[in-house]
Order: structure tokens, then C-alpha cells, then sequence
């Protein structure tokens, strides 16, 4: 009988012990998070490339600004778009109105009227002024053409927000064009200044050509007021509601209603103050319209060096409120 010997299996290995990762101790299966990547700029040469590479085909830095002569070239190269946006805002004006365009002339005439009640008649400003009707009126007229541009002035950037974001074009556009609306407005104000003229005995000589370069001036004043006005305005919107205010005080000091050449003769003030009133700009605008369309207003009512002053407010003026506007080119529409 063969006897059988069994060797006895091993018992079961225990499963390996696997450890738990934790916050400390990372994990062979999860990699550990690899350092950020960072940008790696190109080489100069690559970004001179590409700057020749815009410069040749003719890109530019969007909403950049140009320099000032490339500046006024862009203006100029868009004149008919200032024409028409002017001409439409005209005509717009006073669509909702029955008399539509009437109003152009009414205005004025009822300021006028006004004003004669008060100051000709209540304060007596007309003793010692000849053909104060005519003086009175054609005062009121020239006001009213540059208290009507600065105000469009304020209002030329904020009232056109959504022309200003959704099209590139130079921003100083919009002020010159409502200025360039309020000159022609002005000019059918002026027909019908001179129909009244001749129905008060004032005909026409040939100082009434001396109104042609007195307007020119004027208009070139207040664009350059405008301009000063727009940018302002652009980022304080409250200066259109406190302007008004600012007009009317201005206009009380300019002689529209009374006679400067009166409160200098009376000697009741210096002479410095006397000299300041009389070469205010709007003062200055309006005494000259006066010697060219009134007969009986005559040389010697004039401040001296009028026709200086005139040419130097306009050339200031315009310049100064051209280059300040400018400066400002890129922020216009922003925020």
C-alpha cells in the first residue's frame, strides 16, 4: 500500500496595501500641476515686421489721433459731409412747427420787441441813442447768432453719442457743422433784418459791404467757442444746462439793448471797466454790424483798433478752440 504525502498551500498573501493620497503627499497617478506657461514675446524684429507690414498697407491704430495737419486734412476731405449735416439740421429744426421755417425770423423779432418794452421804454436805454429800433434790432440779431452757436456747441458731442460710437470720422465735424448751421440760419435772419431796416429809413451805402468780413469774424469766434464748449461738454455734460445763464449775463455786458459808447461818456464807471466792455468780443461783433447797416451810427462810436480786435478774438478764438478740441480726439464717445 503506497502511502501519499501532501504538502500543504501556502495561506492567501493579504492584498497590498495601497496609499491614500492626501494633500501632502501627491499621488504617483496624479500628476502634480505643471508651472503657468508664459507668453513668450516676439522678437523685435518680428514686431518691426509687422508694424511695416500695417504701415504699407495703410492701417493705423484704431481711434488713435492724428496729428494736427492730418487732422485738418480729414476735415477738409469731409466738407460736403459738414454742408449736408448742416443743411438737414436746418431744415429739421422747426419741422414739428406750423410756421416751420418763420420761427428763423421770429425769434429774434419777439427778443427784440421784448426788450424794447424793457429796456427802450421802462429803462429808457434809447434817450441818446438815434434810430434806436434799427440799433436795438440788428443788436439783438448778431446775439442771437452767437449765443445760438455756443449753445449747439455744448450739446455738439453729447446730443450725437450714437453717431460719435458707430462711425469713424474726425469729431470736430460735428461743432463746425452746427456752426456752419447757425451762419446760415443768420443769413435768412438777415433778409429779412434788412426789409425792416428799409421800413425804418435805413437804405442801403457802401458801408454795408463792411458787413460780409465784421460776419466772417464773428463766425470763426464762435466756431472756435464751440469747440472749446464741445469738449467741455463732452465730459460734464451739466455745463449745457448752466450755459443760459452764462449767455444771458454775457449778453446784458455787450451793449445789445443799451449804448457802451452812453455809459463811457456819462463817467459813472472807469475808464478801465469802460474799455473792457468795449472790447468784448460779442461788443466788438456787434458795433461793427451796427456801423456798417445803421447811417447814424457812426466811427466815433467804434472802440479803437475795432477792426484788430475783431481779426484777433477770430483768429484766437478759432485757433485755440481747434487745437483743444483736438487734443481730446480719442476720448470723444467713451465711458
Amino acid at each position: 500500500m503506497t502511502t501519499q504525502t501532501f504538502t500543504p498551500l501556502p495561506p492567501n498573501p493579504p492584498p497590498p496595501r495601497t496609499a491614500t493620497p492626501s494633500a501632502a503627499t501627491p499621488s504617483a497617478a496624479t500628476p502634480s500641476a505643471a508651472p503657468p506657461l508664459r507668453a513668450t514675446p516676439p522678437p523685435a524684429a518680428a514686431v518691426e515686421d509687422l508694424g511695416e507690414l500695417a504701415r504699407r498697407h495703410g492701417l493705423t491704430v484704431s481711434g488713435a489721433r492724428p496729428s494736427l495737419p492730418a487732422y485738418a486734412r480729414q476735415i477738409w476731405s469731409r466738407r460736403d459731409f459738414i454742408a449736408a449735416f448742416a443743411t438737414a439740421r436746418l431744415t429739421a429744426q422747426y419741422s414739428q412747427a406750423r410756421l416751420g421755417q418763420v420761427w428763423q425770423v421770429m425769434t429774434p423779432l419777439l427778443n427784440a420787441a421784448v426788450y424794447y418794452l424793457i429796456f427802450g421804454v421802462l429803462m429808457d436805454a434809447k434817450a441818446g441813442v438815434a434810430d434806436y429800433v434799427p440799433f436795438l434790432i440788428t443788436g439783438i440779431f448778431v446775439w442771437t447768432f452767437t449765443s445760438n452757436t455756443i449753445l449747439a456747441g455744448t450739446r455738439a458731442i453729447s446730443g450725437n453719442l450714437g453717431l460719435v460710437r458707430a462711425l469713424h470720422f474726425p469729431r470736430a465735424s460735428l461743432p463746425i457743422s452746427l456752426s456752419l448751421q447757425q451762419l446760415q440760419q443768420l443769413l435768412l435772419s438777415l433778409a429779412a433784418l434788412v426789409m425792416i431796416l428799409f421800413g425804418l429809413g435805413q437804405f442801403p451805402t457802401w458801408s454795408w459791404f463792411l458787413a460780409v468780413p465784421a460776419l466772417l469774424c464773428q463766425a470763426l469766434f464762435n466756431t472756435g467757442v464751440a469747440l472749446v464748449l464741445a469738449r467741455l461738454a463732452a465730459r460734464t455734460p451739466d455745463i449745457s444746462q448752466l450755459m443760459p445763464f452764462v449767455l444771458r449775463t454775457w449778453m446784458y455786458a455787450s451793449g445789445a439793448m443799451w449804448s457802451i459808447q452812453n455809459l463811457a461818456s456819462s463817467g459813472r464807471f472807469p475808464d478801465g471797466v469802460v474799455l473792457a466792455l468795449q472790447c468784448n468780443p460779442a461788443a466788438v461783433y456787434i458795433d461793427l454790424m451796427r456801423f456798417a447797416l445803421i447811417e447814424s451810427y457812426t466811427s466815433a462810436q467804434l472802440p479803437p483798433h475795432v477792426w484788430a480786435l475783431a481779426v484777433g478774438w477770430a483768429l484766437v478764438a478759432f485757433a485755440g478752440g481747434f487745437v483743444w478740441f483736438w487734443k481730446a480726439e480719442e476720448t470723444y464717445g467713451r465711458g
